[in-house]
């Protein structure tokens, strides 16, 4: 009789001590949430080379009849404190009443194009609120500075010939791009012939001066229905020329996809149209083809009748990416050369043209670098953006 006299007792206790536990009792209870819940949300902009602030809004879902207070700090990704931005901690209190205040984050000023950096606002501690968002992120996007350090070694030529007086020159030495000489041509303008795919715009995202060089600048971004863009500069009706010796020092990029074309173009295209105004490229580059370049003359009555000549130039156990170099043209009446680092890969005279010859007549430059297109294909998995065209000068020599 005792036995079970102990047993029943001892079922007694142990459904007081699950009553208990399931009440949060004997110390490790969770208090139920009460009051609103807070969010942080991120925040993303242009670094400038004077510096910013980054203001992130702390939310509540709903008002609340006493203040409400939350622990804050900054934290560490790519960014660096003190480096990138000023370190900052601290409470931040919501009064009663309200459903926001702000935390601000100074960024410190630079104006050096790089990769986009991100750091992170930590929330923590709340009193009379719960956290439904307790991270903020901060981008700081330096992909549009306009201060772009380059390596300036390879191939270079004199700035006088003899025989020749200088005519026009552009060493990008400003401090933006010289539009009394250059029109950037802007548009998708149904993949210009070719079937491309970027947009291209006058913005200094896709092309700037920086430290004497012209870089243009091709990207992976959703932009007016395309989703890449670049720039295409040309000096039609400003810059026009016919014979001499033209000089321009490059530096080129290098991925599947990417074309990049230092040319010209007969001036009197809008009144013949092409090819009978006649092409001549200096240079064209597939980026997957980082150490092949192609020189070629485009010419013919009309688009079926198109011919062309040229051929390419292997540069030997290298790329055009890793350094600069000079890209020339030597054009007299009736004969045209095509020259890299001063030497020769081809040639043409009026002879080998057989149609009319429209190299006797003035052109204009086009600077440009394609995305995708018949001829390179489009980018693929493995296509690294952003791709750069770094053009150190452009020379015409005449005599």
């Amino acid at each position: 009789m005792k036995c079970r006299t102990h047993l029943i007792c001892l079922l007694f206790l142990c459904v007081a001590l699950l009553s208990s536990c399931s009440k949060g009792g004997g110390g490790g209870s969770t208090p139920t949430p009460t009051g609103p819940t807070a969010s942080i949300n991120s925040v993303a902009d242009d670094r400038t080379t004077a510096g910013t602030t980054f203001s992130f809004t702390v939310s509540l879902s709903a008002k609340t009849d006493k203040d409400v207070s939350i622990h804050y700090s900054t934290l560490n990704g790519t960014a660096e404190a003190a480096k990138d931005y000023t370190a900052t901690n601290g409470t931040l209190t919501i009064a009663a009443g309200s459903t926001s205040a702000k935390i601000e984050v100074p960024i410190l000023g630079d104006s050096l194009r790089k990769a986009n950096q991100y750091f992170y606002v930590q929330l923590d501690a709340p009193q009379n609120c719960t956290l439904k968002t307790s991270k903020g992120s901060g981008t700081i996007k330096n992909e549009n500075g306009t201060y772009f350090p380059v390596d300036n070694t390879g191939f270079t030529t004199p700035e006088t010939y003899d025989g020749y007086h200088l005519a026009w020159s552009d060493e990008f030495s400003g401090k933006s791009v010289n539009e009394n000489d250059w029109t950037f041509e802007t548009g998708n303008n149904n993949g210009w012939g070719n079937a491309e795919l970027e947009y291209y715009t006058g913005r200094t995202q896709n092309a700037f001066v920086s430290q004497g060089n012209l870089i243009i600048e091709a990207r992976q971004e959703a932009y007016n229905g395309s989703q890449y863009t670049s720039a295409r500069m040309i000096t039609k009706n400003k810059k026009t020329f016919q014979y001499g010796r033209i000089d321009i020092r490059a530096k080129l990029p290098s991925t599947k996809g990417i074309w990049p074309a230092l040319w010209l173009l007969g001036n009197n295209i809008d009144q013949v149209n092409w090819p009978a105004c006649g092409e001549i490229d200096m240079m064209e580059l597939l980026g997957q083809e980082p150490n092949k370049v192609y020189g070629t003359l485009h010419y013919g009555a009309n688009t079926t009748l198109h011919e062309s000549i040229g051929t390419n130039y292997v540069l030997p156990g290298a790329s055009f990416d890793q350094e600069f170099h000079v890209f020339s043209l030597i054009w007299e009446e009736n004969s045209i050369k095509i020259l890299i680092d001063d030497t020769q890969f081809f040639a043409a005279t009026k002879a080998n043209v057989t149609a009319a010859y429209p190299f006797n007549n003035p052109f204009f430059f086009i600077f440009n670098i394609a995305v995708g297109g018949n001829w390179p294909g489009a980018p693929d998995a493995n296509t690294v953006f952003p791709q750069r065209m770094v053009v150190d000068y452009v020379r015409v020599f005449q005599k």
